[in-house]
């Protein structure tokens, strides 16, 4: 099995090194433990715009000179927020990882945050906003305004983590340093360097870069918990840009770290009934009953199961050519549970752990994935190694599966959003 090098700075910073002799490129990821939930009330889509201004500039690299030279050096390079982390990434040709390094240093070391960015980059979040959530059909649907609300109550685990736009304008210099101060500190990050590299010539790099940037106390992470729904909640909204109606069915899931065997089952459970067209809703929805366009399913993550700690949640989506359809869907998904949790006919699943292997270790082909995945795995579980042991955990937690769809996947545990194409205002919440 491949290996995992760590250590950690004397200043705090914990360091993987995945080696693969036979790729031809260094991917670089570096995991602040900040995120969403992370923001203040009063301060929604901070962490995000956060983001924004890691890339305006820093010590020795002016505005974006950081980009041109890892472009140049035909490399590319990215950030993204999500609830529980921020992360930053590059990819470069081996020959070019000790730039990567020094890229990253320098802006923890000091991004340049000045009014003048910061301005900036609120217009230019804003604008994504514009462009990436309200024009555009399905925005934002369900992960932004219309689940979290309904599945949470407290403000961190609920709230808008893009930001309502008078909260992103409130945003002062002061408020953007003490952020910096306490949340990108060299303790509360993860680096991850995965590829063609050797280890010991990784981790004198990063001493020579990194060492020197001062150790700060790192603020203790709240707990998020909140208590399990008692009873379905509802909620509809207009969009006047979609051209179908479509039903997001929120269901809190275990714990996935103290619970992970019960994660994992859900992660199985929820690849049974959602993951492409020989899934149990495709089949039922689409093929036979021939109610809907498309289903499919997002994490509370967005994007990956492994990407947030607890409490999370997974939506099932689904797209349909008549708004009268909604209840009619929304049994079918019962129905399916319900005959889950009944239990499964003896290698069920053999098809779904086939396809969650492949996905996975074809994923990790990419050495990005494998360094932004490690890096996950290192934060939230203190093993980055389980990037190479998830298949075969997940395999040992499927005889869970049915009790999860039984106990958990339950109507008065779920919240249930239904987008309507029509005029802005004509939506309801309940």
């Amino acid at each position: 099995m491949a290996t995992i090098e760590q250590a950690t700075l004397d200043n705090g910073l914990r360091v993987l090194v995945a080696p693969d002799p036979a790729s031809p490129v260094a991917a670089v990821s570096l995991l602040y433990d900040v995120g969403f939930r992370s923001e203040p009330a009063g301060s929604t889509g901070f962490a995000h715009l956060f983001e924004h201004l890691m890339f305006q500039g820093s010590e020795h690299l002016p505005k974006g000179e950081f980009g041109r030279r890892i472009q140049g050096n035909g490399g590319v390079f990215n950030g993204f927020t999500r609830p529980d982390a921020t992360v930053y990434f590059e990819q470069v040709p081996g020959g070019a990882l000790e730039l990567a390094l020094f890229c990253e240093a320098d802006r923890m070391r000091a991004p340049r945050i000045t009014e003048e960015n910061l301005a900036n980059q609120i217009d230019v979040v804003k604008e994504e906003i514009r462009v990436n959530v309200l024009n555009q059909p399905y925005g934002g649907f369900p992960w932004l305004e219309d689940l979290p609300p309904l599945m949470f109550h407290t403000f961190p685990n609920a709230h808008n983590g893009y930001g309502s736009f008078g909260d992103l304008e409130a945003a002062s210099l002061g408020d953007v340093q003490a952020f910096f101060d306490a949340y990108y500190a060299p303790a509360n990050a993860v680096l991850s360097v995965a590829g063609g590299v050797d280890p010991d010539h990784v981790l004198r790099l990063v001493e020579r870069h990194f060492s020197d940037i001062p150790a700060r106390d790192v603020p203790a992470r709240p707990s998020f918990a909140e208590p399990l729904p008692d009873g379905e909640r509802r909620a509809s909204r207009v969009d006047p840009l979609a051209p179908l109606p479509a039903v997001a069915l929120g269901y809190r899931v275990p714990d996935p770290i103290g619970d992970e065997r019960r994660y994992f089952a859900t992660v199985l459970l929820v690849s049974l009934l959602t993951a492409g067209a020989a899934s149990r809703l495709f089949d039922r929805l689409v093929r036979r009953d021939k109610l809907a366009a498309d289903v499919g399913a997002m994490w509370g993550g967005l994007d990956s199961a492994w990407y947030s700690r607890d409490p999370t949640y997974v939506a099932l989506i689904a797209h349909y050519p008549e708004v009268d359809l909604t209840e009619r869907i929304i049994s079918v998904v019962d129905e399916e549970l319900t005959a889950v949790g009944a239990g499964l006919a003896p290698g069920t699943l053999e098809p779904v752990l086939a396809q969650a292997a492949s996905a996975h270790w074809m994923g990790l082909d990419s050495k990005y994935n494998l360094a932004v995945q490690a890096a996950f795995f290192a934060q939230q579980r203190g093993d980055p190694s389980l990037a190479f042991e998830l298949v075969e955990r997940l395999g040992a937690a499927a005889d869970l599966v049915p009790e999860v769809a039984s106990s958990w996947f339950r109507p008065d545990r779920r919240a249930v959003c239904a987008l309507v194409p029509g005029a802005p205002g004509a939506g309801a919440a309940s």
